[in-house]
């Protein structure tokens, strides 16, 4: 089995010295960059298996070097998880929204993050087994492609949105706490806020909307977090 490759794009060195030595040390092919278009540009062109992300880099601040990864084709499905000293709930949201995979603040130790980015790489690689293809009037997931289509359109969503939907429609009508859905979305190791789900959930209505959908697909569920919409679906 290949060696996972991993980027890390930090600008404190004695972090990626750190980080470096640990990954190498469990099986892990390790490049660093500590600015910011510097591993933007290493990132497009090496196609990382996984990539850490400082939020606060020369060159490039984390924020736009995510963004810009989301929009490309070659790096849009590319595990991201964000690195920062900041804990504020902005950075956490707006991280969110750009297409973050999940999110750890300093300080932390190197053992939450290696079961982050291996969980990561688990759901990079597909679960299920060939064929998995769930299909619930128009809205068709393909585990195995990590594809989502509405009718003939399909839908670029990023790992996260991915998971987060794939969640939903395999339970129509069965509401699910913002907990639950940061759970099977993002993962029950995660340090992140309860408004992130929301931002994801706006971006997954506009998303199904453009592709022709209904944004009452899915459905909020007062006091208790989201559902999809059981009257709207036929499972086939």
């Amino acid at each position: 089995m290949a060696q996972p490759r991993i980027l890390i794009i930090e600008d404190e060195r004695g972090l990626t010295q750190s980080l470096t030595w640990y990954f190498n040390k469990e099986g892990f092919e390790v490049t660093v960059s500590n600015d910011g278009l510097e591993g933007l540009r290493k990132a497009q062109t090496t196609l990382p298996d996984v990539v850490l992300l400082d939020l606060n880099l020369p060159g490039m601040n984390g924020l736009d070097v995510c963004r810009e990864l989301r929009a490309g084709e070659r790096t849009r499905d590319m595990p991201i998880i964000m690195i920062t000293a900041k804990t504020e709930e902005t950075d956490q949201v707006v991280g969110y929204s750009l297409g973050a995979d999940d999110y750890v603040g300093k300080p932390f130790t190197n053992k939450i993050l290696l079961h982050k980015v291996k969980a990561l790489l688990r759901r990079a690689q597909g679960q299920g087994e060939p064929g998995d293809v769930t299909d619930y009037s128009g809205v068709k997931i393909d585990r195995i492609r990590h594809r989502v289509t509405y009718g003939d359109e399909a839908l670029d969503l990023t790992p996260t949105e991915f998971r987060l939907l794939e969640c939903l429609v395999r339970q129509p009508g069965r509401a699910f706490s913002r907990k639950q859905l940061m759970e099977a979305a993002i993962g029950d190791n995660s340090i992140v806020l309860e408004r992130t789900i929301d931002v994801h959930i706006k971006t997954l209505r506009q998303k199904l909307t453009k592709a022709g959908g209904s944004a009452d697909l899915i459905e909020t569920v007062r006091s208790i977090g989201y559902r999809f919409r059981e009257d709207k679906v036929e499972v086939k």
